[in-house]
């Protein structure tokens, strides 16, 4: 039994105002069910603020895909500036040249395979080389990350993963 705030912020859903990174960082490693809500009036003296209970059941994600200090990064960074696109936001973390889908988008608005995918396709760039290492006019070559086959497009300095 958490405050009713806190609860709701842990149990949010993508594109919800109260979505963040406490949601993201819990909902990486839990399956998350907000139970009920527990009024002031069941407590003596009674707390100025609404309880709830929520249920936090481990799920099935043992590891990331991803270096966990650069998950935690981009989306704290992400987060800290949620107004903003994550392009504008996250600049400073990804690579020059990086380009996703993803990188157009709020923070607000990527669940969290979504932002575990925008981290692993920074990460593997961090491990394998930096798009501007890539000749322009390049498109595609398969590389093989994980035991998966990526597609890496490049046009002009710039570059994409894209999963197969």
């Amino acid at each position: 039994m958490i405050q009713k705030e806190v609860a709701e912020r842990i149990a949010a859903s993508p594109g919800s105002k109260t979505y963040g990174i406490l949601s993201v960082f819990l909902q990486a490693f839990y399956h998350i069910e907000y139970l009920f809500t527990v009024g002031e009036k069941v407590f003596d003296p009674p707390p100025k603020v609404k309880s709830a209970v929520i249920r936090l059941t481990r799920n099935e994600r043992v590891e990331l895909g991803c270096e966990e200090k650069l998950f935690f990064n981009v989306v704290k960074t992400g987060f800290n500036q949620r107004r903003k696109t994550l392009r504008n936001s996250i600049r400073g973390i990804i690579p020059p040249g990086f380009d996703s889908p993803y990188l157009n988008l709020r923070p607000e608005q990527l669940g969290i395979t979504d932002f575990l995918q925008l981290c692993q396709d920074i990460d593997f760039l961090h491990l394998h080389g930096q798009p501007s290492a890539l000749q322009p006019g390049e498109i595609q070559k398969l590389l093989h990350h994980g035991g998966e086959a990526l597609r890496l497009a490049a046009d002009d300095g710039k570059a994409a993963l894209h999963h197969l």
